[in-house]
């Protein structure tokens, strides 16, 4: 079996070949490659003398750069890690914990591909976080793939600056040990810090999510920050890249190919594309090279019609890859991703079109019938964020007996001091481009910070309980809302 069928299996590998070279670093503390793989094996020894249950939790103590310690030497002795989140709420902790609490002692042979190494969280509709069970394979196929589609610049040095609890980041800092170039993570995000770190021109590749980057932009300019010439490759995704930002991305960073690309923590990768302000909105580009898909309500029904043009007409996205999850661990409610043989749907709703580029409407969750039509929000808050005085929206349908669901959007400000345009401007704005029944016939603005989820994300579903409540609060005493203030 080579040395890169598993995710740690490089490391003895490049500890021969590069025993000196900085393996991993958080910006205070380095180890190479060689007090790198030493650490992992000392520490897979003890796992194995203790006879460690087949999944251990890693807690959030610790830095970060010894919490990748703790996680190959855990994978290195045959064991799967299932890495907490830090922000969970001690009630969500106990009940992770409690899961994995009761295993018995195990001696765990060798690793192997198929061998259980990872379990992350994606949070659920239950409001308990659902884990999600990899095993080797998928993640070394992701690495592999990332060299043939994206060039020999995904293989060198990455910068991750973002938790590992968040699977992107953790992907992003053991590609970089897998390839032997190395990695370094920033456990807290600072735009101005990782700046500051780009340009050393150490990095060849970042990886971050779009409001990462979106602070980058914004603390550039405020710090009047030089361009950083030392990044080849941008990747962007864990939510929407708003794209008209794109030519002051690339401006900052002149050198860099910036790729989007579009995935599932139980998909892993689907589609990519070289980012472009001129793309349409609801595009995520062409499958990854070992990425089937098929568009439609069962793939083993007309298995033919996949990955083909079927006129625009949306239907659930089905992916067939080497990169797919295994299954869920605990907690499992009805956003749980869909099996249909080797095929394998996150609920989101999408087309493919002539060219062969995916679509992506929108997650079937979030679908709201207003006026009987089907509406899917994210093409709405995509035209909405597009507006160059707007910074984040999300979009709601509240019951309403004469349409079904009323539109209700709700609104932050680009920053601070930028005013907000007008309701009546931005429902023009959105009518200039989308059908009119899409245009929103309530707007709120948000006052405080915008709800992000563990993994930056909008957190939709916050804002859909304030929009609830601050409504009902409306209509029965007309008290003043707290998180919600009607605009105008």
């Amino acid at each position: 079996m080579p040395s890169s069928a598993l995710v740690h299996g490089p490391l003895a590998h490049w500890c021969q070949l590069r025993p000196d070279a900085v393996a991993l670093a958080n910006g205070q503390q380095a180890l190479s490659f060689a007090q790198l793989h030493a650490r992992v094996q000392q520490q897979a020894q003890d796992w194995q003398a203790r006879r460690a249950p087949a999944t251990v939790l890693l807690d959030s103590s610790g830095s970060g750069l010894e919490r990748i310690v703790d996680f190959l030497a855990v994978i290195a002795s045959g064991r799967c890690a299932a890495v907490a989140e830090p922000e969970w709420p001690a009630s969500v902790q106990a009940r992770i914990a409690a899961q994995f609490a009761q295993q018995p002692p195990a001696d765990m042979p060798e690793p192997g591909p198929e061998t259980p190494f990872y379990i992350g969280f994606t949070s659920g509709s239950s409001g308990l976080p659902k884990g999600f069970r990899r095993h080797h394979r998928s993640w070394t196929e992701s690495f592999r793939v990332s060299a043939q589609d994206l060039g020999d610049a995904a293989m060198q040095r990455v910068y991750a600056p973002g938790r590992l609890s968040h699977s992107l980041f953790l992907f992003a800092a053991l590609l970089g040990l897998w390839s032997g170039a190395g990695a370094e993570i920033q456990e807290r995000f600072s735009a101005g810090r990782a700046l500051a770190r780009l340009q050393s021109a150490e990095f060849p590749v970042l990886v971050a999510v779009p409001s990462q980057l979106q602070l980058m932009l914004e603390s550039a300019q405020r710090r009047r920050t030089p361009p950083v010439h030392g990044v080849a490759l941008l990747l962007i995704s864990g939510a929407r890249w708003l794209r008209e930002r794109t030519p002051a991305l690339q401006a900052l960073f002149p050198r860099a190919r910036i790729v989007e690309f579009y995935g599932a923590s139980e998909a892993s990768y689907i589609a990519w594309m070289d980012a472009d302000a001129r793309a349409p909105a609801q595009a995520v580009g062409r499958p990854f090279s070992n990425v089937a898909l098929h568009i439609g309500a069962d793939p083993l029904v007309d298995p033919l019609a996949g990955g083909r043009d079927n006129g625009g007409e949306p239907g659930l996205i089905w992916v067939r890859s080497p990169m797919l999850f295994m299954d869920y661990v605990g907690s499992c409610d009805g956003s749980a991703a869909l099996r249909r043989g080797e095929w394998l749907s996150v609920r989101d709703i999408g087309h493919i079109d002539a060219q062969g580029w995916l679509h992506l409407r929108g997650r079937e969750s979030r679908m709201i019938v207003t006026q009987g039509k089907n509406l899917f929000p994210e093409e709405v808050e995509a035209r909405l964020q597009a507006h160059p005085q707007l910074g984040q929206v999300s979009l709601h349908g509240v019951a309403d007996g004469l349409r079904g669901h009323a539109l209700h959007a709700v609104l932050q400000a680009v920053d601070e001091v930028c005013p907000m345009p007008h309701a009546l401007a931005l429902a023009q704005w959105c009518r200039a481009t989308l059908e009119s029944f899409k245009a929103p016939r309530h707007w709120w603005l948000w006052q405080g910070p915008w709800p992000l989820t563990a993994s930056g994300k909008t957190d939709h579903a916050a804002i859909a309980r304030a929009l609830l409540e601050r409504t009902q609060e409306l209509e029965q005493s007309g008290a003043a809302p707290r998180h919600l203030q009607p605009w105008p």
